[in-house]
């Protein structure tokens, strides 16, 4: 009994230090946790959330970025009404919008399902498609400033040589945009083949066989095995173009710098002429706060649809 009791004691006094251990162990957890995420945490805090706060401050004042400007309230946002060059950049990102994400995904997929297969020189093909995604966009904007241009370009050359007439290209307010798109299109969609890819090689084997056994054909595994099973990898492309599309900056910068005739100009880039060379910062911190509501808008519409659908597990 005095063993048993004794024993008890022991025990009760051993537990306040297992507590003590187990809580230095939390905080040391805790405090190496903080080693890693620190610096991160803190980039994050100076160069996005910092920033985005001064923006917002920056939409109620008429400041110049030189000097700090007064207070105007609403006024900035209420002028984007009768700003018609800010419609303009919404229409010309929307139309971007409208043939970048489905032709690059279209694209992607068909590519990727190319390259699934067992095809001599695959590796090489795929670095081709990948190439102009790592590549500087600056660099292929002025790339293909030169060979679309409408008097020495290299593609009108063509053109002219088998009979047919030069084209405007990047200097035709009706073809501009157009012209943008596809090489955007150009540009990223190699990105999408590298995801599809890696998604279609890990769908198994035994389901494509299954499928042939069962006499699908081509068409048929493709709607009902392979479109499904790439359906979440969809849905994460397609945000990832909707973010790249609205931040569509760099092109329209080396090319055609929002012309001819503000044909070309999206909201990205008008933010940058009102503060960088007009000088409206306060008027352009509203633009990209409106740009940056519309965004995130979007995008929890674009999640909030594919979980619903199951795109989302």
């Amino acid at each position: 009994m005095t063993s048993d009791t004794n024993g008890r004691l022991q025990a009760h006094g051993r537990e306040p230090a297992r507590r003590r251990r187990r809580s230095r162990n939390r905080l040391g957890d805790h405090l190496a946790g903080w080693a890693f995420a620190g610096p991160s945490t803190l980039l994050v805090l100076g160069f996005s959330l910092l920033p985005m706060a001064w923006a917002l401050r920056l939409s109620f004042t008429d400041s110049d970025l030189v000097t700090s400007g007064h207070s105007v309230g609403l006024a900035n946002y209420r002028a984007l009404a009768g700003d018609e060059v800010f419609w303009q950049s919404i229409r010309n990102t929307l139309t971007l919008i409208a043939i970048y994400i489905p032709v690059s995904l279209v694209l992607g997929l068909l590519v990727a399902l190319l390259l699934n297969k067992p095809i001599r020189g695959s590796a090489f093909y795929r670095s081709c498609f990948l190439v102009p995604f790592v590549a500087s966009a600056a660099a292929e904007g002025l790339l293909m400033s030169f060979v679309l241009d409408k008097d020495f370009g290299a593609v009108n050359g063509l053109l002219t040589r088998v009979g047919l007439p030069a084209q405007g290209f990047l200097d035709s307010p009706a073809q501009a945009m157009y012209v943008i798109a596809g090489i955007f299109v150009w540009t990223q969609f190699g990105f999408n083949v590298v995801i599809y890819l890696a998604a279609l090689q890990e769908l198994p084997a035994e389901v494509l066989e299954a499928a042939a056994i069962d006499g699908a054909g081509r068409w048929a595994t493709f709607r009902h095995i392979i479109v499904p099973s790439v359906r979440s990898i969809s849905l994460f492309l397609t945000v990832w173009a909707l973010i790249d599309s609205l931040q569509f900056f760099d092109l329209i910068l080396t090319t055609t710098k929002g012309g001819p005739l503000n044909s070309t100009i999206t909201i990205v880039y008008y933010v940058w002429q009102l503060a960088f060379q007009y000088f409206t910062a306060g008027y352009g911190a509203a633009v990209a706060y409106v740009l940056f509501a519309g965004s995130l808008l979007a995008i929890v519409v674009g999640l909030a649809f594919g979980r619903r659908k199951g795109f989302l597990s």
